[in-house]
């Protein structure tokens, strides 16, 4: 060990320690954005919080520059370095946030090049001294049978809001209909003690507030979940009940933004949402509650130990070959990796920065449940064995910059990993009509809640949108986004003669923030089932004028509600 090395090591906890500090700060404001409904702060927030760990590292990797007087690329010193943050860090409450950022600090430094676990902990994580409890962030109520009302009175007033309750009374006569009729059946019989327990913080995002709770006996674990919303009156009101688990599910999807829950261990929450959802991985939940950065090296660790248990190979992803990027998986992983090309197909005219920045918007965008969150990784490592002769030939001739082989080591210079989902044009084939009306209805829901987001996909082809687990469509194509508000919709021009008619090409001027919503019925050719059922849905998706109204909403300022749940599962069909 050298006084180098250990205040390098220092350095590294300081910077993480000034990162959590600062993360803790935006998050605790989420409930006062909350009770303001200053829900252009939340967004600003968000934003903001995303960006401090970037920050904090670029910070931290210049000091380390000072403190090594230039030595900072002396691989031998981060192995020694690595060995003193593990000591410093044995005791601390978020030890595994703190690896990452570790991890983060050498990657900016050594440029992603060269990341074994001698010299970070990509691979493996020193355990903490104590086991991680989630006791002490867990309010209590004991049902003894009678008093269910009084657990749910008391449950909303410990949320300790400083505005007032629109009808406390109304709202836990709402949340008993559904008690007595769901709840108590499945628990009337059991002879153990019954508690009901929630989460002391509430999780914030977009325009609610949620509190996440259990109803436990015994190895019986039922959770819950009550949104709360806040009313024109500057009131606030529950607007259902979260029981099922599919419900709960997808209010934590991969789709959607990152809670504020304001937590000092966000592995003491992590443990207890685990419970909840066992279905559930570790890193699905880091990135839930705003830990990204985390939550990639939780993601990382879980590809690595699935790919070392897998024979399975790595194939071109089925669908339709994209323009802009190369999409491969393996047949039993969850995940499909996604490489931009060296050159786009036309008439894709775009360049590659240009893509990232997209997805780098995404990134920060309230994504609203119908946008996919990706990982992004540099010089990713695989073993060239595993590729198929055909995908090989595939990379080799659409991204050949981006693909370095020596010996049976294949490096992918840039990749995004994006949940994998069943594109939408393949789903269409083997669909029932019970399902296309479904998904239908949920493609063109989509297209209108991104909108009310301020997000235009741009290239709505069925096959950029994919349909998860549950049903639900997801738009995962992101190279042609934008802001709503940048475009220009317009009717197209009625030709004045037989030549304008039959013109091959637009006899019009065309603007690049031009868009003719008459066009979309393209999306469909071949799919005239599709068509049909989506026009009698989604037919005002067509006019320009819906797509202007839009536009104008947004520009006055107006943040669009973004419901996890189904409209007919709230107490009260209000107008928002």
């Amino acid at each position: 060990m050298t006084a180098v090395t250990r205040r390098l090591a220092m350095a590294i906890l300081n910077g993480f320690d000034a990162f959590f500090a600062e993360y803790k700060n935006i998050t605790l404001g989420a409930q006062a954005r909350f009770e303001g409904a200053d829900w252009h702060g939340a967004q600003k927030a968000m934003r903001d919080r995303l960006d401090l760990w970037k920050q904090k590292r670029r910070i931290v990797a210049e000091a380390a520059y000072t403190i090594t007087g230039g030595s900072v690329e002396d691989r031998d010193n981060w192995e020694i370095a690595k060995q003193e943050y593990a000591e410093l860090i044995q005791n601390h409450d978020n030890f595994e946030i703190a690896q990452s950022f570790f991890n983060s600090i050498y990657c900016y430094i050594f440029k992603h090049e060269k990341i074994r676990d001698v010299h970070t902990f990509a691979l493996t994580s020193v355990e903490h001294c104590a086991p991680v409890s989630s006791e002490s962030i867990l309010r209590s109520y004991r049902f003894d049978g009678d008093n269910a009302v009084d657990i749910t009175k008391s449950m909303l007033i410990d949320c300790e809001f400083n505005i007032p309750w629109e009808d406390l009374d109304r709202d836990v006569g709402f949340i008993m209909n559904v008690v007595n009729r769901e709840l108590i059946p499945k628990i009337r019989d059991r002879s153990k003690d019954i508690y009901v327990e929630t989460l002391e913080s509430l999780f914030f995002r977009n325009k609610a507030a949620y509190l996440v709770g259990r109803i436990v006996s015994g190895d019986f674990n039922m959770p819950f979940v009550l949104p709360i919303l806040h009313s024109e009156n500057n009131s606030i009101f529950v607007d259902t009940v979260l029981s099922d688990p599919d419900d709960i599910s997808i209010l934590f999807s991969f789709s959607r933004s990152y809670f504020m829950v304001d937590t000092s261990v966000p592995s003491s929450y992590i443990s207890f949402l685990h419970r909840l959802m066992p279905h559930k991985e570790i890193f699905e939940l880091y990135i839930a509650i705003g830990m990204p950065k985390h939550g990639k090296t939780e993601f990382y660790r879980f590809a690595v130990n699935e790919t070392a248990n897998s024979e399975s190979p790595y194939i071109i992803a089925p669908g339709i070959k994209g323009m802009v990027m190369l999409v491969f998986t393996r047949p039993d992983f969850g995940y499909v990796y996604k490489v931009i090309k060296d050159r786009f197909t036309p008439p894709k005219d775009m360049s590659q920065e240009h893509v990232r920045k997209c997805y780098s918007l995404v990134k920060r965008w309230d994504r609203g449940g119908r946008m996919a969150d990706t990982q992004e990784f540099n010089n990713l490592a695989f073993d060239r064995r595993r590729f198929s002769d055909e995908l090989i030939a595939e990379l080799e001739k659409e991204a050949p910059s981006k693909v370095s082989v020596s010996g049976n080591a294949l490096l992918l210079k840039h990749v995004y990993i994006e949940r994998k989902m069943i594109p939408l044009n393949l789903y269409l084939k083997d669909c029932n009509e019970q399902q296309l009306d479904s998904v239908m209805g949920e493609y063109g829901n989509a297209i209108k809640q991104l909108a009310a987001g301020n997000i235009f996909p741009g290239d709505m082809l069925l096959k950029n949108f994919g349909v998860t687990r549950h049903g639900r469509v997801v738009f995962y194509d992101y190279d042609e986004i934008c802001p709503l508000t940048d475009c220009n919709f317009r009717s197209l021009p009625e030709p004045k003669n037989d030549e304008q008619a039959m013109a091959s090409q637009p006899w019009y001027e065309v603007k690049p923030e031009d868009v003719f919503p008459e066009e979309f019925r393209l999306f469909f050719s071949g799919n005239q089932r599709a068509k049909k059922v989506f026009d009698s849905l989604h037919s005002d998706l067509y006019d320009p004028a819906y797509w202007r109204g839009l536009q104008e909403t947004i520009r006055n300022g107006y943040v669009a509600d973004v419901f996890p749940y189904r409209k007919k599962q709230r107490f009260q069909q209000r107008p928002h």
